[in-house]
């Protein structure tokens, strides 16, 4: 019988790159559980599903909303699952500042809910894999990169959340003996993002000839840096993780090369044949709870014998799907 994995958030913009590999490189079963609020869009898996017919056979959509507890009904829906990826949560940091306790129910709290409908099945369970963000590091100082074990210093909300969730997944593993791992990742990118994401928001820009404000220092000559890492770079890393990962371990998935803002506006200016019109403005004044540098050390994964691929091979790819499909800039069709 073909294993099931359920994915929360699988309407999301990485969720949906997961289940695309999923379907793609194995003959899994995937549920995808999702409250489709503005995170989740069913168009996404609409044009993954229209890749190959035989798909549909092997994807199903449940919706619910993850701070209430999984209802009999829903866990008839959803049934016995082999995996379990939690991917779902709010994830908008400048929301997170106005609203705490919303995150506090969407990200600790729909978290427990999804661990509790897990240990059901704790006989069969293989995995349950949480998602996590370099953001519970907090800012890391220039020439720091953040190891899997170091201290945690949540800088917003959001990030904050995040890290008591993922400390409950932790807590679930010791308790009750659950196989529980957890990643980090952080600024991922790639097809069907947002258009308010920073990456579609340069290249709509830079092709309608508009300005684009770059986070920088109080100097505003300094601009803030990240690994950018492809969504489906991320996936890949989720499916070796399955096999590869141990039960009560944390791994960070991150980009090879360390960009800087500036310079990313740069490279898909340059991608694009285009000028790029910018400029560096205080990163703090405009959006406090943010940090300017954050960083992860990939060393962990890289000894496990997994690396994602070229970011500016992945940029050039964006780019071009992007100019080809603007509706995912936000143009009307």
């Amino acid at each position: 019988m073909n294993k099931k994995i359920l994915i929360t958030g699988g309407a999301g913009f990485i969720g949906h790159h997961l289940i695309e590999e999923i379907l793609q490189r194995t003959d899994y079963h995937v549920v995808s559980l999702d409250r489709l609020d503005t995170s989740g869009n069913l168009n996404r898996l609409g044009e993954i599903l229209e890749k190959n017919e035989n798909w549909r056979q092997r994807l199903k959509i449940v919706w619910h909303d993850l701070k209430a507890p999984l209802n009999g009904m829903i866990r008839k829906k959803i049934g016995k699952v082999d995996y379990v990826l939690h991917l779902a949560a709010g994830s908008h940091v400048d929301r997170s500042i106005e609203n705490p306790m919303e995150f506090v129910m969407d990200n600790v709290v729909g978290t427990v809910n999804i661990l509790d409908f897990a240990k059901e099945y704790l006989e069969g369970l293989k995995l349950f894999l949480y998602f996590g963000t370099d953001e519970v590091f907090g800012p890391a100082p220039e020439g720091v990169f953040f190891e899997e074990g170091d201290r945690y210093r949540s800088g917003n909300p959001y990030a904050a959340t995040k890290a008591g969730a993922e400390e409950l997944c932790m807590a679930y593993e010791n308790t009750y003996k659950m196989p529980i791992i957890v990643s980090h990742t952080m600024n991922v990118f790639g097809l069907r993002q947002h258009p308010e994401k920073f990456i579609p928001l340069i290249i709509k820009r830079i092709r309608d000839k508009e300005k684009i404000f770059v986070h920088a220092d109080a100097t505003c000559s300094i601009a803030g840096s990240r690994h950018y890492i492809h969504a489906s770079d991320v996936a890949d890393a989720v499916l070796f993780l399955m096999k590869n990962g141990k039960s009560g371990e944390k791994y960070n998935i991150a980009g090879r090369e360390e960009l800087n803002n500036e310079d990313l506006v740069k490279i898909i200016s340059e991608i694009m044949g285009k000028e790029a019109i910018y400029e560096l403005i205080d990163f703090h004044s405009s959006r406090p709870g943010h940090d300017l540098r954050y960083a992860l050390s990939s060393e962990k994964m890289k000894g496990l014998g997994w690396n994602p691929k070229d970011v500016r091979v992945r940029l050039k790819e964006v780019v071009e799907w992007s100019l080809a499909n603007s509706g995912w800039l936000g143009d009307e069709e």
